[in-house]
C-alpha cells in the first residue's frame, strides 16, 4: 500500500501521524510512503531524517492525497481538505464527526473510509488510540489552569499550591475518567483542594484509594456541580462519552454564581464541549472571558506539547496502522471486531451508531 503523511493544517498543530521510526516499519513490511516537505518540523523530525528511513519528501500535500490509499493524520480534516478525499481511501486519524456535520456529510458524499482513533476500543471497553491524548490533555489541563489563574493572564490572583498560611486554589474536576484521573494527579502534585465529580462511583472509589482520602469524590448531579463550582478557582471539564457529544454540564446560570477571574478549560471541546459556554479556540488566542470567568477551550491542546504528543500518540496508533496496511481494511475487521468500532464512515454509509443518531442517519452495520 502507499501511505501519505502529511502536514497538519489547523492552528498551531505540531503533531504529525508518522514519526521516521514508523516510516522505516512501513517501509520495511514493503509499503511505499509519502511525507509532505516540513510535516515532522513541529515535533522535531526533519525531512532529512523521514527520507533516511524511507520516505519520498514532496512538496504538494495535493499530491499524497491524490496519490495514497490511505492518509495518516493526526487531527480530522479541514474544510480546504474536504475535496481531497475520495473513493475508498483510507483516513487513520481523529476524527470526533458526532461534533462535526459537515465533515461527516464531507466524507460520506467522498465514498472514503474513515477510521477514528478515538472509538477503537480494547477488549475492557477502553479507548487506546485515545488513552495517551487524553493523558497529556488532563495534565494539561491544571499546568494552563494554573497559568490563567495568574492576574496578568485576567485570572484571580491566585497560587494553584498555596504557601504555609494560605490556602491553595480549590480544583473542581468533572470526570474521573482518563482525563480526569490525570487533572487530578497534577492537581494534587501542586497541593491544591481537588474535588473530583462523577457519575460512576467504581471510579470515585480507585481515585479514593489511591490519594487515601486526600481528594473529595462526589457523586455528579446538577444541583451538586452548581454548589461545587460557585466556590472553585478552577473547573476541569473531563467529560467523555465514546464517539458521542459531551453532556453540557456546566450551565451559563452557574457561572454568575462563581467568583470572577475564576477558570474554566473545557478539554471536552472536541466533542462540543460539556460547558453550554464552550466554543472551540487555538493555541495563539486560548482564552476569552464569558460573565468573568475566564475559559480555556483549545481544540487541540496536546498540540502545545508536540513532540511529547506525537511520541506518545504514534506508540498507540502505529500498530493498527501496520495491521490497515497489510491486511486492508476488510480483512483487519473479520479478524478484529475491536477494529471494527474505529471505522466510522465505510464507503458512503455511516457505520457509528452514535454518529448516526447525532446527525439522523441511517447506520450501516459491518457485522
Amino acid at each position: 500500500m502507499k501511505i501519505g503523511c502529511v502536514k497538519e493544517i489547523k492552528p498551531q498543530e505540531y503533531r504529525v501521524g508518522m514519526t521516521p521510526g514508523n516510516v522505516h516499519d512501513f517501509v520495511a513490511h514493503g509499503h511505499e510512503v509519502m511525507v509532505e516537505t516540513g510535516a515532522g518540523e513541529g515535533s522535531g523530525f526533519s525531512d532529512a531524517a523521514y527520507q533516511a528511513a524511507g520516505a519520498a519528501v514532496v512538496p504538494d500535500a495535493n499530491n499524497i492525497w491524490a496519490e495514497c490509499g490511505m492518509i495518516v493524520k493526526v487531527k480530522e480534516p479541514l474544510e480546504a481538505e474536504y475535496p481531497l478525499m475520495r473513493e475508498g481511501q483510507i483516513l487513520y486519524t481523529y476524527l470526533h464527526l458526532a461534533a462535526n456535520k459537515p465533515l461527516t456529510e464531507a466524507m460520506l458524499q467522498s465514498g472514503c473510509i474513515g477510521i477514528a482513533y478515538e472509538t477503537i476500543e480494547d477488549a475492557g471497553g477502553g479507548l487506546p488510540l485515545l488513552k495517551p491524548m487524553s493523558e497529556i490533555a488532563g495534565r494539561l489541563s491544571i499546568q494552563e489552569g494554573a497559568k490563567y489563574l495568574e492576574k496578568p493572564f485576567g485570572g484571580k490572583g491566585v497560587l494553584l499550591g498555596g504557601v504555609p498560611g494560605v490556602k491553595g486554589a480549590k480544583v473542581i474536576i468533572l470526570g474521573a475518567g482518563i482525563v480526569g484521573a490525570n487533572a487530578c494527579k497534577m492537581a494534587m502534585g501542586l497541593s491544591a483542594d481537588v474535588v473530583v465529580m462523577d457519575v460512576d462511583l467504581d471510579k470515585l472509589r480507585t481515585l479514593d484509594a489511591l490519594y487515601d482520602n486526600r481528594i473529595q469524590t462526589l457523586f455528579s448531579t446538577p444541583s451538586a456541580i452548581r454548589n461545587e463550582v460557585r466556590s472553585a478557582d478552577l473547573v476541569v471539564g473531563a467529560v467523555l462519552i465514546h464517539g458521542a457529544s459531551a453532556p453540557k454540564l456546566l450551565k451559563r446560570e452557574y457561572l454568575r454564581e462563581m467568583i470572577p477571574g475564576s477558570v474554566v478549560v473545557d478539554v471536552a471541546v472536541d466533542q462540543g464541549g460539556c460547558f453550554e459556554t464552550t466554543r472551540p479556540t487555538y493555541h495563539h488566542d486560548p482564552v476569552y472571558e464569558v460573565d468573568g470567568i475566564i475559559h480555556y477551550c483549545v481544540a487541540n491542546m496536546p498540540g502545545a506539547v508536540p513532540r511529547t504528543s506525537t511520541l506518545a500518540l504514534t506508540n498507540a496508533t502505529h500498530g493498527y496502522g501496520l495491521k490497515i496496511a497489510g491486511l486492508g481494511v476488510e480483512s483487519l475487521m473479520e479478524k478484529d471486531p475491536l477494529f471494527r468500532k474505529g471505522i466510522n464512515i465505510y464507503r458512503g454509509a455511516c457505520t457509528y451508531d452514535k454518529v448516526a443518531r447525532e446527525f439522523g442517519l441511517p447506520c450501516q452495520s459491518l457485522a
